[in-house]
């Protein structure tokens, strides 16, 4: 057996096992997948609230559903398409553009001088953001849910995105080219 295969295995025993009532289990799953969860919602540019709530949704779904999880091995991709469901499920009712509330407004500093650096900043952050938007679907989602903070195992993006362990660094890496020429063509060097 490959480590993966080993990885794959305790999985689906710790998805039987929390489907059991076995909270350690649980805490295993959440503390193996909660980095590609806060990816993939990342992504969705959900505001923190919203995220927060989609990231406790995403897992009290699994709750609701771990004794009818069909392939306890692939509760990676489980876990991605449901954060991803949630996600423009909160996108769609319309809670992302909530007012701010007044003691929000008064708790936001004065940039002050660095506003240029700030503005700059913002401006390649913008392209960095544009240039993704013109990657194909495939691109894009690797992508994002590698910017993971911790990055996601490469198992985990395989389950997440349905790819082989094999093909994530080359296909990564013809992204990345693809994304570097997009930023070339507004005067971004990469």
């Amino acid at each position: 057996m490959t480590g993966t295969d080993l990885d794959r295995a305790a999985v689906a025993e710790d998805v039987l096992a929390a489907s059991g009532g076995d909270q350690a289990a649980f805490d295993r799953l959440i503390e193996r997948y909660a980095g590609l969860v806060w990816s993939v919602l990342r992504a969705h540019r959900l505001a923190d609230a919203d995220a927060q709530d989609v990231f406790q949704t995403t897992w009290l779904r699994l709750v609701e559903h771990l004794d009818r999880i069909r392939e306890p091995r692939a509760v990676g991709g489980w876990l991605a398409t449901t954060a991803r469901h949630e996600s423009l499920r909160v996108l769609r009712r319309g809670e992302r553009s909530r007012p701010a509330a007044e003691e929000e407004l008064d708790a936001i500093e004065d940039p002050g001088a660095g506003i240029e650096v700030d503005l700059v900043d913002a401006d390649e952050a913008a392209a960095l953001w544009a240039a993704l938007e013109e990657l194909d679907d495939r691109c894009r989602s690797l992508l994002r849910v590698l910017m993971a903070d911790p990055p996601p195992a490469y198992e985990q993006v395989a389950a997440a995105l349905d790819m082989p362990i094999g093909s994530i660094g080359p296909t990564r890496r013809r992204c990345l080219g693809r994304l570097r020429e997009h930023l070339r063509t507004r005067g971004i060097t990469a």
